[in-house]
């Protein structure tokens, strides 16, 4: 389930803006202006689509363990959501949330969480905005060119002592204001990287696109976590 919400994505010289050495960011209100500035035109863009759908990478590095590579898709229409990824499903329809294995042949049902308790930042609905919950300081740490485009980074140190990850790093391409990849550092030296290669804004879908069809799925144990 954590690797399927870390969705639902370096070369190049250095230039203008030199790297950003401040530690010392421990509230919300300590983040870097230029950061916020990046962020919220980024959030912009990405709320003005009615719908999207992106092909992306999802790299897992594992301490002493050979690095693994997936590719999945994510698509999202308001609150609903889809994320195809390593023979997984996430299916969301903006009330409960479907994880569908298929290597065992199982379905979990579980309630969609409140705003204020979705603590997965990589999550479709998160991605964009969770800088925005008071959790993180973040800060501008370089901008460098990489294959002929600017690209900025940013950095988000969490300011709550039990979360999973000690920083998550976000490059975004400076003259689209896109996401070209996340990266969550986990505390465990483990690292997760996400990189988008593709995105389709305002996909049509069909009207069933995002609700799960247990006729669909024959033979899956369904168990409802709902409450």
């Amino acid at each position: 389930m954590k690797n399927l919400l870390l969705f639902m994505l370096l070369s190049g010289m250095a230039f203008a803006l030199p790297a950003q050495t401040k530690t010392d960011y421990n509230k919300a209100a300590d983040s870097d202006p230029r950061a916020k500035a990046i962020l919220d035109k980024v959030q912009k863009k990405y709320e003005g689509y009615k719908s999207l759908e992106a092909a992306f990478a999802l790299d897992i590095e594992l301490p002493e363990q050979p690095k693994e590579s997936q590719k999945g898709k994510v698509a999202r229409s308001g609150d609903k959501y889809r994320v195809e990824l390593a023979g997984q499903s996430v299916i969301c329809d903006g009330k409960s949330i479907w994880l569908i294995m298929s290597s065992n042949k199982e379905v979990q049902i579980n309630n969609m969480p409140d705003a204020d308790e979705d603590t997965d930042i990589l999550s479709p609905q998160s991605l964009f905005n969770f800088y925005q919950k008071g959790k993180f300081a973040y800060v501008l740490v370089n901008e460098y060119s990489q294959g002929g485009k600017a690209v900025q980074e940013i950095e988000f140190k969490p300011l709550q002592k039990n979360f999973d990850y000690s920083k998550i790093r976000m490059t975004v391409n400076k003259t689209t204001s896109e996401v070209l990849n996340v990266k969550a550092f986990g505390k465990d030296g483990s690292r997760f990287t996400i990189t988008i290669s593709q995105l389709v804004p305002n996909k049509a879908f069909t009207a069933d696109y995002f609700t799960f069809d247990k006729a669909k799925y024959p033979g899956y144990h369904v168990e409802d976590l709902r409450y």
